[in-house]
């Protein structure tokens, strides 16, 4: 039965990018044992200078002041059997992973085959963003190709959408090609002439208020189009909303969006009953979220082609680091937890501020 004496959270600014913030949680139980979580803070738009919008700031400095007052009496010297009887602790999926990589770790299982995965590997797919010029944008596909990915994602938005598409079909008849709208969308647009490209899902290319999808639209998509429509929502019941909306026939899952992986395993089993397919995707930072999206990546639900490939290599924290080879992610299945030893040295140097108790 786990047992936390100890708790330490750490807040990094990572080194790449728009330059994300992560909090980190380590848990170490009485005999030792010890359980890392991740959660990433960083905006999609960011400010003219590229950092986190002033939105992303203040929901980071809310979660650092509740773990600060809230996380010890929740959490140390409680007895617990497992990690979903904890329930929303406070630090949302950062503590909620930190709980599941203890457990696993106590119990010398995988976390991929706790929550039920079945994949020893996963096809990864690489999003690429807009490029200044098409030539730069088929160059850029020709380095992953060469790379040995053989799924690529292209991030579009009105006025840079078919024209791309047409120039990478063009160049690679063969590759498996997805778009990403990124919500940019607010009408039909161009999306339904992309199909004549053989893309093989669109994902995500209606927002909506507070940034949630635009289910109604996703719908209409989906009826003019046989290429996969993807939505993506951060709950089960907005999963339960888009499937009796056909709003699409798949579901883009970020694990670190329902604040436990009991909720995004729930999220995955509503999709796959619905016999919609599920792509996980998120989890930048350190390396540690991104283990856990490959972790919920290898449910039997995840038919397709998974985003695992960021951070960077050098801007991780975990050995081996997170990422492909060819284009397959291999799924830890030899190491208990998360399957990954964190540097903790590492992360001491990198950490801006930091609380234990």
């Amino acid at each position: 039965m786990p047992r936390v004496r100890e708790l330490e959270v750490f807040r990094l600014v990572l080194p790449y990018g728009r330059r994300p913030e992560s909090i980190l949680v380590k848990l170490t139980d009485y005999g030792g044992m010890t359980g890392w979580g991740e959660a990433v803070h960083s905006a999609v738009r960011g400010d003219a200078g590229g950092g986190p919008s002033r939105e992303a700031d203040a929901t980071l400095a809310k979660t650092w002041g509740t773990m600060e007052e809230s996380l010890a009496p929740a959490l140390l010297g409680v007895d617990w059997e497992h990690p979903d009887e904890l329930g929303d602790v406070p630090g949302g999926s950062a503590v909620d992973l930190a709980c599941w990589d203890l457990w696993t770790r106590m119990r010398g299982v995988p976390l991929a085959h706790a929550l039920g995965g079945t994949r020893t590997s996963l096809i990864a797919t690489v999003r690429l963003a807009a490029e200044r010029s098409l030539e730069a944008m088929v160059a850029r596909v020709n380095r992953h190709v060469c790379a040995g990915y053989a799924h690529v994602t292209l991030d579009i938005h009105p006025g840079w959408d078919v024209e791309p598409v047409r120039a990478v079909r063009q160049a690679y008849p063969a590759l498996a090609l997805a778009v990403d709208g990124r919500g940019a969308y607010t009408d039909l647009g161009d999306l339904p002439s992309l199909e004549a490209y053989d893309v093989t899902a669109i994902e995500r290319p209606f927002g909506g208020p507070a940034g949630d999808a635009d289910l109604d639209m996703h719908a209409r998509l989906q009826e003019r189009v046989n290429s996969t429509v993807a939505v993506e929502v951060h709950s089960v019941a907005a999963v339960e909303e888009a499937v009796a909306a056909r709003a699409g026939t798949a579901l883009l899952l970020r694990p670190s969006r329902f604040g436990s992986l009991r909720a995004a395993r729930r999220a995955h089993d509503r999709a796959a009953e619905a016999a919609w397919d599920v792509t996980a995707a998120g989890g930048r930072g350190t390396g540690l979220a991104r283990a856990a999206t490959v972790a919920v990546a290898s449910l039997p639900g995840c038919t397709l082609p998974s985003d695992v490939t960021e951070p960077p290599r050098s801007a991780q924290i975990v050995t081996p680091p997170v990422g492909a080879s060819g284009g397959v992610v291999a799924v830890p299945l030899t190491q208990p937890g998360l399957g990954h030893l964190v540097d903790e040295d590492r992360v001491r140097r990198l950490a801006s501020e930091s609380f234990r108790f």
